[in-house]
């Protein structure tokens, strides 16, 4: 089969032990169409006799990764990938999968479209999170797909904290945090947070509090071309506090820091079925106009 994807990288979910069950026909699959196999080294013990490296430097020559997983796996790799601008396939073998939305059922038929050139691409943009210093000295950083989340940590007590929105100040709210979001997160935590279901094309920002104390609190939709900063402040100890991103990378603020949040300048690249929509997914995800009974 002739492709417009000559290379190939193949990337997944560490600790799933039957993660091999479509792996190996994956590869045959891709193997026997004439595609260059690349496989992320902690994949190993699924394809033993594979061309294996590690996923930054799989990233630098294959012209496409699938990953196989859950959005959590996606995810993670997307954090990793986004900067070498290379398109991603989700094959999911999550619950949701909102992001991993080919089903194993239909992975080698769809991946045959693909390669034969029947795609749509969907660019998502990530979440830039720093950690600065009071002269603006960047002291860490980590970046998210879904949400940036500032919380409350090791106490039953409310939070209090400062919002600044391009260097305007908003609010001091008092709450158990506040969820900054992409319009991908948008049907993610701070969908359960109360939240608006953003379009994943829109340049837009979503800030939802966690259980403000106060009746008028609202989610807030920002410019993604805004900068956002949080700090805390009144009684709340900087221990108290943590910065999540993407449920899965966390960062530590202390007293006279501030987490500064932008739109990252390398996005996502997404790769779907020619087809791909985005309201049949919201459907059938969150199970919109079925009968439960």
């Amino acid at each position: 089969m002739s492709s417009i994807f000559p290379c190939i990288g193949i990337t997944g979910k560490r600790g799933d032990p039957t993660l091999g069950e479509l792996l190996q026909p994956l590869h045959a699959h891709l193997q026997a169409a004439g595609i260059e196999l690349l496989v992320d080294e902690r994949m190993a013990e699924f394809l033993p006799e594979s061309r294996q490296m590690p996923l930054n430097q799989l990233a630098e020559t294959a012209n496409l990764v699938i990953v196989v997983g859950g959005d959590g796996t996606l995810l993670h790799s997307s954090r990793t990938l986004a900067p070498y601008d290379v398109p991603i396939v989700g094959i999911n073998r999550g619950r949701l999968g909102f992001l991993a939305d080919i089903s194993p059922q239909e992975m080698l038929d769809s991946l045959d479209r693909i390669l034969a050139g029947s795609y749509e691409e969907d660019l998502r943009f990530l979440l830039q999170a720093e950690i600065r210093d009071q002269d603006g000295t960047v002291l860490d950083s980590a970046q998210a797909l879904n949400d940036v989340v500032f919380h409350k940590w090791n106490t039953a007590r409310i939070i209090e904290f400062e919002l600044r929105i391009d260097n305007n100040f908003v609010e001091t709210q008092r709450s158990d945090g506040i969820i900054i979001s992409t319009p991908t997160g948008s049907t993610a935590y701070a969908l359960s947070g109360g939240g608006p279901l953003i379009m994943p094309s829109m340049g837009a920002i979503l800030l939802v509090p966690i259980f403000p104390h106060t009746l008028s609190n609202r989610p807030i939709v920002v410019a993604d071309t805004s900068l956002i900063e949080l700090r805390s402040c009144g009684r709340t100890p900087s221990e108290h506090v943590c910065i999540t991103c993407d449920g899965q990378t966390h960062l530590s603020i202390r007293e006279n820091q501030v987490l500064a949040i932008s739109r990252a300048s390398h996005p996502v690249r997404l790769i779907h079925p020619s087809g791909h929509d985005h309201f049949q997914i919201l459907r059938e995800k969150l199970g919109w106009g079925h009968n439960r009974t």
